[in-house]
């Protein structure tokens, strides 16, 4: 399952890495556009497969972000 930015920003935080166990409602990635922080969560419970951004990277709306199993 892939989660996508829901915004286009900068990546500000990773909290989960490859491997780490997630449930539904998790903070995966927090991304930061106009000052503010917005959160990207687990759609799903699952384990993080992939990640697929660096921290400080620049990030459309629509660019997937974290790939789940």
């Amino acid at each position: 399952m892939d989660v996508a930015a829901h915004i286009t920003g900068t990546v500000w935080k990773i909290e989960k890495q490859a491997g780490n166990t997630v449930v539904a409602g998790d903070v995966l990635v927090i991304l930061e556009s106009m000052k503010m922080e917005m959160p990207v969560e687990a759609p799903a419970s699952g384990k993080v497969r992939e990640v697929r951004c660096k921290e400080g990277e620049a990030v459309q709306e629509g660019q997937i972000l974290i790939v789940l199993e």
